[in-house]
């Protein structure tokens, strides 16, 4: 696909960025308003702390697992049905939840909003990869980051209006006028490009071991069937992750069209931005404990922690929509070190707690300039510039994997690490001081990283 191919006029794309955008913001806004809704939850369903933890790793395990299928999906058959069908199963595993009469249905739910959410981002990126010339594409994947941002800071209290007005099923409830406006828009604005020729025969079997794949590694890493079980089986989910990874190997290099095309760790400079990528999800981890740190250290307590993060999330926005600006005049290689650099920084600095409140807040910045950096588009402008066409959304599609991948590492090493240190804020100091050290690692990684002119980008992409 050449430049020239592209809409490149101001009005289509105007017509494009609010589809992807309001998307965008619906998948990461429920993603952000699921955390205050759990007590509701819990008190209205009469569950324990076990059980309501299976809305949060229900919805990961399956938007990890549709996020391969959908991308791959969007290869074969274009972007807009691919799209506008993951709007629609996030919209109807919201209905779900909203009606559901037990708690089983809730989690049920969750499972199909995840199956939805899984496509939503990949498609977008792969959306804008596709119909944005290449000098516009780093500002539209700053500005997605900066949606995600924007839900991150609007989720937690409109969740708590919402219900202190109404009932926690109206925050479920208002996603479905949200997904019609994106439905009714995006068939009238996204691009119906699909691709030429017959499609190559679905890779069934593929998918089938990646999901399995997938569910041993989140089962193994967030360990909620011990729980659930009362047993530890955690060794063994990891260890038939392993297994099935071998098995898709052999799989994959058999399909005729691959769900995983391996062919894309062949490239170093993609093998290399998938590793970063899993370090910058370690990255984003991290900031989960930071409200535990202004509560143990600084004595915030638990109603407040929110509001101290504030200065860290607007940051985080800013740090995307900046980074987006600056990708093609300064390079990925640049924005993905002074990203890595700066949650190391800040990470570092948060593990000191002599400096006070202030200390605290003034470190929790550079943590959201560098998590806005590093998720702002840099690497996934790498996996847009070096992945062939027809494999651009699973290029972007292992983004999301493995960003979600290295954020359970985080949270599950991050919590072992401060138990092991002895817990409080002295246990959480030296879980943040390795975290510094993993983000300085993954800047001596990022130097491998190519730092080619964007114009060199264009031409390899014109030839492509």
């Amino acid at each position: 696909m050449t430049e020239a191919s592209r809409p490149e006029t101001d009005s289509a794309t105007r017509k494009l960025m609010p589809v992807l955008f309001i998307g965008v913001f619906m998948a990461a806004l429920d993603t952000a308003i699921i955390g205050p809704v759990i007590p509701a939850l819990r008190s209205a369903f009469g569950v324990d702390n076990r059980e309501v933890g299976l809305v949060l790793v229900v919805f990961i395990l399956f938007s990890l697992c549709s996020t391969a299928l959908m991308a791959n999906l969007g290869d074969r058959h274009g972007r807009r049905p691919v799209y506008l069908a993951s709007v629609a199963l996030f919209a109807l595993g919201s209905l779900i939840i909203a009606v559901a009469p037990h708690f089983w249905m809730i989690v049920a739910g969750r499972a199909v909003q995840g199956m939805g959410g899984g496509g939503i981002i990949p498609t977008a990126s792969a959306v804008i990869a596709d119909a944005f010339p290449s000098d516009k594409r780093g500002r539209a994947l700053g500005l997605i980051g900066a949606v995600y941002g924007m839900a991150f800071v609007l989720g937690p209290p409109l969740a708590g209006l919402v219900m202190v007005v109404a009932s926690w099923h109206w925050i479920f409830l208002a996603n479905l006028p949200i997904a019609a406006l994106v439905l009714a828009l995006g068939a009238a604005a996204l691009p119906a490009r699909p691709p030429a020729g017959a499609p190559a025969p679905l890779d069934v079997t593929g998918i089938l071991v990646v999901f399995a794949m997938l569910g041993a590694l989140v089962l193994g890493i967030t360990r909620v069937a011990d729980g659930l079980l009362g047993m530890a089986l955690w060794p063994w989910f990891l260890a038939a992750a392993l297994a099935m990874l071998v098995m898709l190997v052999q799989i994959e290099k058999r399909a005729a069209r691959p769900v995983i095309p391996l062919s894309l760790f062949a490239n170093r400079q993609l093998a290399t931005a998938y590793l970063l990528t899993a370090g910058a999800g370690f990255g984003m981890g991290g900031v989960v404990f930071l409200a535990s740190i202004a509560h143990l250290a600084h004595g915030v307590t638990a109603q407040h922690t929110g509001f101290v993060l504030m200065p860290m999330v607007v940051c985080s926005m800013l740090g995307s929509m900046g980074s987006g600006r600056l990708l093609n005049r300064l390079g990925a290689r640049a924005l993905i070190l002074a990203g890595f650099a700066l949650m190391a920084l800040g990470y570092g600095a948060s593990a000191f707690t002599g400096f006070g409140l202030a200390g605290f807040l003034a470190a929790s910045t550079p943590v959201g300039l560098g998590v806005g950096v590093v998720v702002g588009g840099a690497l996934r402008s790498i996996a847009i510039d070096e992945a062939p066409v027809a494999v651009r959304g699973a290029a972007q599609g292992l983004i999301n994997i493995c960003t979600s991948i290295g954020t359970l590492l985080s949270v599950t090493a991050i919590a072992a690490l401060a138990d092991f240190s002895g817990g409080g804020a002295a246990g959480f100091g030296v879980a943040y001081m390795t975290l510094a050290a993993v983000m300085l690692a993954m800047m001596i990684v990022a130097l491998t990283l190519r730092n080619e002119p964007q114009v060199h980008y264009r031409m390899k992409e014109t030839r492509s």
